[in-house]
């Protein structure tokens, strides 16, 4: 096993019409090719770094799946993508990223109270992509941090066409998100933009997408309202589960519970972070 070989990783499943539709746009427009390997009973595709996994359940319960790469496929993935759908009853058609994990409970895949581990250079630079190329008029957004995995020891992110059965199959739709993944993935590493992790605002995080989309601050993590009160082990573990230095903590003010609002103020003083409020 050659666990000191660095991939990253494109993760889609065979259940998702939305990573399918990624998936092969990925293939028919980037020159991903099999790589005669196999994950999940699924071929691997490859280009250059870059390695497409399929597995054949929903993502969002797939904790451990870098302990299972390195198993079946003998590297540890230096990032992980999951090229998924994104359901909502508004059926909003919008095209989103997020890192995942629970601020409470886990209903939906991952462990209570734990988040993945966030990558803010690469959620920035998606929105900042898929805004580009975004000529279908959709929402382009960030989503606060929810469901799993949360249980994985490298950075990762979710990269969704939303929100209906109507839009995860729209090829142009397809076709952006795979040319943002590719972007993301190739120039990641060399990004630099401040951090803060986010505080407030709704599931869509309306401003803290706008400050994304505007100036040079990237996001981490973001806890919104419906998710506070907050308790301070939960701030510390989200500037904890970020890859690389957290600068900030903004708070989306009138989007905040009071005690929340109150304890990050503190959090920054405390850990010597700049104290945002929007």
């Amino acid at each position: 096993m050659n666990v000191g070989l660095k991939m990253k990783v494109i993760m889609s499943t065979k259940v998702d019409p939305a990573s399918v539709n990624i998936v092969s746009k990925l293939v028919e427009n980037f020159g991903f090719e099999e790589t005669g390997a196999f994950f999940d009973g699924n071929p691997v595709y490859g280009k250059a770094d870059m390695r497409i996994l399929t597995t054949n359940d929903e993502m969002i319960y797939y904790d451990g799946l870098d302990e299972a790469i390195k198993q079946q496929l003998g590297f540890e993935p230096e990032i992980i993508a999951f090229a998924s759908r994104h359901s909502s009853k508004q059926k909003l058609p919008a095209l989103t990223t997020h890192v995942t994990g629970n601020w409470g409970r886990a209903m939906y895949g991952g462990n209570d109270e734990h988040l993945a581990v966030a990558e803010p250079r690469a959620m920035k630079l998606a929105l900042l992509k898929m805004a580009e190329l975004n000529d279908l008029g959709w929402t382009v957004c960030y989503e606060a941090t929810h469901h799993g995995p949360s249980v994985l020891n490298v950075p990762s992110f979710f990269i969704e066409i939303g929100s209906s059965e109507e839009e995860w199959v729209v090829d142009r739709a397809g076709e952006i998100i795979a040319e943002t993944i590719v972007h993301v993935l190739e120039n990641y590493e060399r990004a630099k933009f401040p951090v803060a992790f986010g505080i407030g605002g709704g599931h869509y995080a309306p401003k803290q997408t706008k400050r994304a989309l505007e100036t040079d601050l990237a996001f981490t993590h973001i806890a919104p309202k419906y998710a506070h009160p907050l308790n301070r082990e939960l701030f510390i573990q989200a500037i904890a589960r970020t890859r690389g230095k957290v600068d900030a903590i903004y708070v989306d003010w009138k989007g905040s519970k009071g005690e929340t609002r109150q304890l990050a103020r503190a959090l920054a003083e405390e850990l010597g972070l700049e104290f945002i409020k929007d």
